[in-house]
Formats: structure tokens, sequence, C-alpha cells
């Protein structure tokens, strides 16, 4: 066993190691907080000085973190903040949380990731473990960090630093499983990388699940978010066949959810949102159309899903047809922007999609979303509507696509004039309900 292999263990058993956080967003502050609260000093470090000056006030911005939490931890000097990346030079062990978002055309973005790499190859010195959290294709941590690191002062990876992949699992919103419960899976460059980074993840989370390889690890993450991506792809379609055999979509899902054992119950909706499940499964496709393969359920899910809200618009404007107004000029308002229910994380909503289609085809579009109070997309700026049932009275349509839990449904209904239900969100009450279509 290495001297620094060795000294680096010692270090984080006994939580004397310096923990610097690149990146503090959705993942990489949620994380930064757990190891505080372990007993380790972090240090985050992010280019983004609001973000930083928020942090150093004791405020969070991100809603799954209190921001009673922060400030306590920067009190007591377990937790700081700031956007000078030579921070690093005084770490022992690195996590690397950084966007990895898709390029228009549909290419993986490595540029965040490729940024973090170059800082932190300025700084690194023997004795460091440096884990990338940031989801992206197989091979990235070997083929782009590794050699990156390993040109500088003749550092050997596995021998006096320490390099692996470990995907991050966070899931806005969720107070049942979060980044210190949710299992984590750690795989390494090599088997001592792996020994060294799960060692250290397990002084702050509860449980660690070490994987052979990096690659492993990049992989196990693709295959639960594609895993997700496909089923829900499925289920949309399913909804478009049910919509053209006139079968309630709904009542076959919760019909089939029913059996107890070989099926998992997926709901269709207006389109993937998130951080996550429209994207990962992407990365996965081109790095296999690199190899001349063609990931045809990926593919096929993707058009599937990126296609909803088309179809959602298309539903708009069936329904204002029938009661003999054209979508043009027509007043539509869209309950909900955020990806899920009761966050305010816009990531890939398809409820920017939706506006955006509504406002190409002449409607008068407005939104609300408790959680939501602005949003820009493709240069049209929007605020939440103050007065929502005003603005349920006034619209021609109210498009359902994010189910907020505040929302008082049955006051929507009962002073709308078309409804389009895009998640389901009436139940009962929008079953066969006259003013109501959906999904």
């Amino acid at each position: 066993m290495s001297y620094a292999k060795d000294a680096l263990l010692e270090k984080l058993e006994q939580k004397t190691a310096q923990v610097a956080v690149l990146g503090l967003g959705y993942v990489g502050l949620p994380l930064a907080v757990v190891f505080a609260e372990a007993g380790f000093r972090v240090v985050g470090i992010d280019p983004d000085e609001r973000k930083v000056e928020t942090i150093l006030r004791g405020e969070s911005h991100i809603q799954d973190v209190p921001s009673a939490t922060i400030k306590a931890l920067v009190q007591t000097q377990k937790l700081q903040a700031t956007s000078d990346f030579a921070a690093i030079q005084e770490a022992d062990a690195v996590s690397i949380c950084v966007p990895t978002p898709l390029r228009k055309t549909g290419d993986p973005d490595l540029s965040f990731i490729l940024n973090a790499t170059e800082h932190l190859a300025r700084y690194i010195h023997p004795g460091m473990v440096i884990v990338l959290e940031s989801t992206t294709y197989p091979g990235t941590t070997r083929e782009i960090l590794l050699p990156r690191l390993e040109q500088h002062n003749s550092l050997v990876v596995g021998e006096n630093f320490f390099l692996a992949f470990s995907p991050e699992r966070v899931d806005p919103g969720r107070t049942d499983w979060t980044t210190y419960n949710t299992p984590k899976v750690v795989g390494g460059i090599t088997q001592a990388c792996t020994e060294v980074a799960s060692r250290w993840y397990q002084q702050a989370l509860q449980t660690v699940v070490p994987v052979s390889s990096a690659e492993v690890a990049e992989m196990a993450k693709l295959l639960e978010n594609t895993f997700r991506m496909i089923n829900i792809g499925m289920v949309n379609e399913m909804a478009i066949m049910c919509d053209r055999l006139g079968i309630d979509v709904w009542e076959v899902i919760d019909a089939a959810a029913t059996k107890p054992f070989g099926f998992m119950k997926f709901t269709p909706g207006p389109g993937l949102g998130g951080h996550c499940i429209p994207i990962d499964p992407l990365y996965l496709s081109w790095k296999l159309r690199a190899l001349k393969y063609t990931a045809r359920f990926i593919e096929l899910a993707s058009e599937i899903n990126t296609n909803m809200p088309r179809y959602v618009v298309g539903k708009v404007q069936d329904a204002l047809n029938e009661q003999g107004k054209a979508l043009k000029g027509s007043a539509v308002l869209v309950l909900g922007a955020a990806y899920k229910a009761d966050i305010d994380d816009l990531r890939e909503s398809p409820a920017l999609d939706v506006i955006g289609l509504l406002h190409q085809k002449g409607a008068r579009v407005s939104y609300h979303d408790p959680y939501i109070p602005s949003l820009n997309h493709d240069g049209l700026d929007y605020q939440s509507v103050p007065d929502l049932m005003e603005a349920v009275r006034q619209a021609d349509c109210v498009v359902i696509v994010t189910n907020h839990s505040s929302y008082n449904y049955t006051a929507i209904l009962e002073n709308a004039q078309l409804i389009v239900d895009t998640r389901n969100a009436l139940g009962k009450l929008g079953k066969g309900h006259p003013k109501v279509i959906r999904l």
C-alpha cells in the first residue's frame, strides 16, 4: 500500500481532509452540506458570484437545502464558498458537480467538465482523491479527465492520486430519499481509486456501493435514466393510441397497476423535463453512434417524448375548435411551469415548449406557477399571473402542465371555460366532464 494512499485514508477517516466541491447547483450544494454536516471542512467553488455571495450570507438558493442549515454551517466554518479555483490547492478530496447539458444538435456539451478539469489540473497535487459526479457517457472519466490530470506533476493514478466516478442521484423535491440516504455507486479508475473514493463517501453517506470500474458507474447512471425515459415514452405512445381508440388511458394504467408483479406504473404527460431523464440517455446514444451502433429504443422513445408538447398543443387546438374558437387569438392559461410538481426547477420543462408552440400559433399565452414568478423562453418574457382565479375565468382554455399540490382543482374546474389536463390532475372530477379534455 502506498504512502499517499495510507496518508489520505487516515485524513478521510479522521475527517481532517479538506473537501472541495466544484459546482454549487442542485447536486453540488446538497453534497457539500452532507460532507460538512459529517464533520469535514468544505469549500464550495462556483464561478457564479451570486451563488457564492448567497451562501456566505447564510442563505440557500436550492429549494431542498434550508437556509438555516447553510447559516449554521457557515457560522461554524464547516462550509465556505468562493469563486476562486485556487482553493483547490488546499483540498485533499474534490467532487466535480457541474452541469452536462446537450447542445442544440443533441451532442453532449462537456464544456463544464473540461473547464473544471482545467482548473483542477492547475492545482492537483499528490495525495488527492477526485470524484466526478456529473452525468456523462461511459469512458469520460478515463478518456477525458485522466490524461489531463496525469500530465501534471508526474502524477500516477492509483498510486499518488485517486480518480473515480460516482453518479449523482438527486431528485429535487423529495424528502424520503436524499443525498444522505440514497445509495451511492462508486467506481474508480483502479481498484485503489475505488477503495479511496468509497472510504471518503462512507464517512458522510449512509450506503456506498463500490463497483469494478468508472465505466460501470457511468453506465449504471445511464441505465437508470434510460429505463425511465423509455418507459415514459412507451406510456406516452399508449396515451396516443388510447386516444385514437377512444379508450381512457388513465383507467387502463390504473387497471394494469393492480397486477402485483411484472408491472411498474408509469404515467403519460406533456413531455420530459428535469436535469437527467431528457438528457442522459442521449449521451449514451451519442457514444454508441461513434461505435457505429444505433440505440434504437433510446432514439424512438426520445422522438415520442420530444413530440408530446406538440401533441398537447394539438389537443388544445382541437378542444377550442369544438367550441367554435380558433387557437389563434384565444387566451390560453398554462398552469405550472416547473418540470414536476411542487418544485422551482425549470430545467428542460415541457411547459417551455408548450408555451412556445402556443405562442407560435398565435395564442395569447399566460402562465401561473406558485414556485416560478417569471420565465424567459426563446426571447419571450413571461410573468406568472398575479390573480390565478381571475386568469382562469378569463382564459378560453386552461392547460394543466404541472400538477402542483397547492392548486384548488375544484375551484379551477368550476371557473374555467375549458381545461386540457395533461397530468390527470383533476382525477375523478375531470373524467367525463364536458369542460375537460384529458391526455
